[in-house]
């Protein structure tokens, strides 16, 4: 069979999807019995599927086959925008009700002509001499110590994962990552023209096997991973594993960016406190502070450095004068440590409510996280039950938004505790719980 037939094939199916006759939810033929509908080779097959899963048309859960999506933008690299629904369980945004009085009142003084004039002018990637001061200062911890020197600034954490990924993998490299991860790395990665290896997980993080495995198929440039406060299943890594997986890294001559967005929540030490000289760590004030007041940082080896600030500059990612003036202030007079403080509260109150609502699911949480991971009983899809949600005006995200390999995603959702208040989350998280009870045909049949 020509390659056109395949793609002709997926065409057919596209069209049927698109005018109705195969809707949201409905599950595809198993391969093998497709080919023997279609007198096509298995591996064409293969192919036809293959092709409708790149184009988000349908998507694949572990053990359960391939169903049509609920959402034809699931099938894109990241989460979409926020879409303004009632209860957002979708994008984790922690805000507290009193954080804009903190910052307006640590603000108080830079929009003076004197300081203005100063923070409207253009600066590098380095920021100032005070401005990387400052930062080494606010993120360092007892027992791990961020130098000025190592220090290089973005306008967010994606854009420092962007310009570390630029910095340490050549076009049409591999990168390891988490089986499960961040959504804004594939398309970060796509957009590279990197290929990003899917590193098996248990229940420490990613296994140092599967990145010697991966390493040994074909050279991987560099791991991506999150070892505090993972997204989507809220891990951290113990000890013995973060020394297991350094001695891995460390004799493959590996680069680690280790993604600290979460840390700030927890009171672990990077990975790079083992490795200084292998781990780039990256960092930013987006959940620690807010989305519209962000700031990126790349803490890297020395002999790495130029690279990043290269990266930063060919990406054209670099901060606002602006922005270094607004969040030097706050990390220098405590406001930044005062929300952290008050987050930290504020994620375990969740928590505690969500695993009160969900008792007796499965449900897989970090106490100390503003997200966790709820595996669906087997009478539910994942897709299904995002669309089922969405009716009810509660935005889930599917598991395939996070699986980097598709048609590997097991049959769960991640819910964003952070944004909704807290009556909201309540109320949204009973509404979930009476889903969970109820079968999906039960649901339709009532609305």
């Amino acid at each position: 069979m020509s390659n056109s037939e395949y793609i002709r094939l997926a065409d057919a199916i596209a069209a049927e999807i698109a005018n109705g006759t195969l809707k949201p939810g409905d599950r595809l033929p198993p391969q093998r019995r497709f080919a023997h509908e279609h007198k096509i080779a298995a591996s064409t097959a293969s192919r036809v599927f293959s092709e409708l899963l790149r184009r988000g048309l349908v998507v694949g859960e572990v053990g359960r086959g391939t169903f049509v999506s609920g959402e034809t933008r699931r099938g894109a690299e990241a989460l979409g925008e926020p879409r303004g629904i009632r209860t957002d369980l979708e994008f984790n945004y922690p805000i507290l009700p009193e954080q804009t009085a903190l910052i307006a009142r640590s603000l108080a003084g830079p929009e003076r002509p004197a300081a203005l004039d100063v923070a409207l002018r253009q600066v590098t990637s380095t920021g100032t001499a005070v401005a990387r001061s400052v930062a080494a200062d606010f993120l360092s911890r007892d027992g791990w110590c961020a130098t000025p020197e190592q220090l290089v600034f973005t306008g967010n954490g994606r854009q420092a994962i962007g310009a570390a990924l630029a910095a340490l993998v050549p076009t049409g490299g591999r990168c390891g990552v988490e089986a499960l991860t961040y959504p804004f790395i594939k398309g970060i990665a796509v957009r590279l023209g990197i290929t990003l290896v899917p590193l098996a997980m248990d229940g420490d993080g990613v296994r140092p096997d599967a990145v010697l495995r991966a390493h040994q198929e074909a050279r991987l440039s560099a791991i991506y991973i999150q070892p505090a406060v993972q997204n989507p299943l809220g891990t951290t890594m113990s000890a013995a594993r973060r020394s297991d997986l350094i001695r891995v890294v460390e004799a493959l001559d590996l680069p680690v960016i280790e993604d600290r967005v979460y840390s700030f929540l927890e009171d672990d030490l990077p990975l790079a406190t083992l490795a200084p000289e292998t781990c780039i760590v990256i960092d930013s004030l987006s959940k620690r502070v807010a989305p519209g007041l962000s700031l990126g940082f790349i803490v890297s080896p020395s002999r790495l450095r130029e690279s990043m600030m290269a990266s930063v500059r060919s990406g054209g990612w670099s901060a606002s004068g602006l922005t270094f003036a607004a969040a030097q202030r706050i990390m220098a007079d405590g406001t930044v440590a005062e929300l952290v403080r008050r987050k930290r509260i504020d994620a375990r109150a969740r928590q505690r409510l969500a695993a009160d609502r969900l008792s007796g699911f499965d449900i897989q949480s970090n106490e100390n996280g503003f997200h966790l991971w709820l595996t669906l009983p087997p009478h539910w899809r994942s897709q299904s039950f995002v669309v089922a949600a969405a009716r009810r005006d509660i935005a889930l995200t599917p598991s395939t938004t996070f699986a980097v390999m598709p048609g590997h995603a097991p049959n769960a959702v991640r819910l964003a505790l952070a944004t909704p208040t807290m009556d909201q989350l309540d109320s949204g998280l009973r509404t979930l719980a009476g889903m969970l009870n109820a079968r999906e045909e039960d649901l339709y049949s009532t609305e």
